[in-house]
């Protein structure tokens, strides 16, 4: 199974999966699938199950399969990037050709002549352009079917082809190219005995407090707005007006901005935003300096400063939510029984961090064979899903949502070179996981369901209702796969004990809005939908 299937990277059979849409289209250009429901004498339907069942097996097991005479050139024409220039022999389309008149005319209905008694040059002429496209149809499938076989494209997209431009010639052979994503080429070098350093630390009394604290205000509720100026960690409700080398360049409405020493836009940062925010009222205006990050989208943009004109309209301060309360909200009756709870919840966060040093530094030893560059248009489209992907990680490890919007953020800002490194430490573990047989069991994926729903205090029923919704089911699966091939490195490796050096990071907020795409509306993730709220 592919690391990122059903997030826009395919599967080693993504070519054979790709032949059944083929089918479909070649079927309409042909209208046999539409109009007579039949197709080389046969019923569609069965075509349709025979497709989706070849698609799953080699052409080799498949009795009576004939395998043609192709001509096939495979060239790479860039980075993971491929060209398939195919030749069917004339021979071969004259075969098809014969084998799709003798179906025909057995169920041919001509006026003056018997089911099975038209004559072949009568069928030709009347059923010329249902003929032709039949025969398309099987020498696409039969071809596509074999090619995908007998030379192993690694496909991570579906092939640039439109099946409903191609005709068969009526004389000569049948050419066709197409240009398709693949995986990068590389060689795992010897992963056993790899020398690592593995992060460790004691959670102390202390982290337990402050994280219960952090889950205090996940769960408490926002107040209406109070009078009085804001104090640290309120939220103020504003409009911004957003202003750059003396121009507006666009607004938005109802934001809301916490007071706290830097807010994270999705493509922006404002640094010391509680020295401004703190003490404003209702009808205050202010301004706010945001650097602007350097993989921002907008190219003129990256790395310039732009002025937030801030109207406050109201202030608004969250309840306490007293451990008592959070005790409940957990499950428990005791607080002992929440601080054993939350400790082991920071013991994932530490086991997460340990993980990703030790992705972090597997991929740095064997980065000798990782030369190979991803093309920029493959990193842009996984932008996102790099971004699913961490928010999983890190909902599976027990961090707030609060904790998880600001990374979201963060992540935003350098979108293009995260997401490149992510897909290149995909490649790298996908392979060790394929080539070490490694995979996910169905009882894997429920206690991974259950552990998320345990630390955001939902039913496991609603955290995959979630998954499912938000197509992730898929990347849960390949996260714990990807997990498992770094803990059967660490089986075979050698490594050496060192302190922690993470901090909690400083106190920000995450703020819902591109600065560079101003009017685009953010799509929800599984972090909290709202921050404020």
């Amino acid at each position: 199974m592919s690391g990122w299937q059903g997030v826009g990277l395919y599967g080693p059979g993504a070519v054979r999966a790709w032949v059944w849409r083929s089918l479909r289209a070649v079927g309409h250009q042909c209208g046999c699938s539409v109009r007579s429901r039949h197709c080389f004498g046969e019923p569609v339907e069965r075509i349709m199950t025979d497709a989706t069942e070849v698609a799953g097996q080699s052409t080799a097991s498949i009795p009576g399969q004939r395998r043609l005479d192709l001509k096939v050139q495979i060239e790479s024409t860039g980075p993971c990037r491929k060209k398939v220039s195919v030749t069917v022999p004339r021979a071969e389309i004259d075969s098809t050709l014969a084998k799709s008149l003798r179906e025909l005319i057995v169920s041919a209905d001509v006026p003056g002549f018997r089911k099975g008694r038209v004559p072949r040059s009568l069928v030709e002429k009347k059923y010329r352009k249902e003929v032709s496209g039949q025969v398309l149809q099987r020498v696409l499938m039969d071809s596509l079917e074999q090619l995908a076989e007998e030379h192993q494209l690694d496909a991570i997209n579906e092939p640039d082809l439109d099946v409903t431009t191609l005709e068969i010639p009526e004389q000569g052979d049948f050419e066709f190219d197409f240009e398709v994503e693949v995986r990068p080429e590389f060689d795992l070098p010897k992963y056993d005995g790899l020398k690592i350093k593995r992060p460790v630390r004691e959670i102390s009394e202390e982290e337990v407090t402050s994280a219960i604290s952090m889950y205090g205000e996940q769960f408490s509720q926002m107040l209406d707005p109070v009078d009085g100026p804001a104090a640290e960690g309120d939220f103020v409700e504003c409009d911004l007006r957003f202003v750059f080398n003396g121009e507006e360049i666009g607004r938005r409405s109802g934001v809301h901005l916490r007071v706290a020493p830097r807010l994270r836009f999705l493509d922006a940062e404002v640094e010391a935003a509680d020295k401004v925010l703190k003490g404003v009222v209702p009808g205050a205006h202010v301004t706010l300096p945001a650097k602007i990050s350097m993989e921002a989208s907008r190219a003129e943009l990256r790395g310039e400063t732009v002025t937030i004109e801030v109207d406050v309209k109201n202030v608004s301060r969250k309840s306490a939510f007293e451990p008592e309360s959070l005790a409940k909200t957990f499950g428990h009756d005791t607080l002992d029984e929440l601080r054993t709870t939350i400790r082991g919840i920071l013991d994932r966060q530490m086991q997460f961090r340990q993980r990703q040093a030790v992705r972090d530094q597997v991929l740095e030893q064997i980065s000798t064979s990782a030369s190979w560059e991803l093309p920029e248009n493959l990193v842009l489209r996984q932008v996102e899903n790099a971004l699913r992907r961490e928010v999983l990680e890190m909902r599976e490890a027990g961090y707030t949502d609060q904790q998880i919007a600001a990374r979201q953020a963060e992540m935003r800002q350098n979108q293009l070179s995260e997401t490149r490194q992510a897909l290149k430490q995909h490649f790298i573990l996908d392979k060790l996981a394929t080539q070490e047989n490694i995979e996910v069991t169905p009882l894997e994926k429920e206690m991974e369901i259950l552990n998320m729903a345990q630390q955001s205090g939902e039913s496991p029923r609603k955290v995959r209702a979630q998954l499912e919704r938000r197509g992730m089911m898929e990347n849960l699966e390949a996260q714990i796969r990807e997990r498992k091939a770094v803990d059967f490195i660490l089986e075979k490796a050698s490594y050496e004990d060192v302190a922690d050096e993470w901090t909690p990071p400083e106190n920000s907020h995450p703020v819902e809005v591109a600065i560079g795409e101003l009017g685009a509306v953010a799509e929800p993730d599984l972090a909290v939908e709202d921050a404020a709220g």
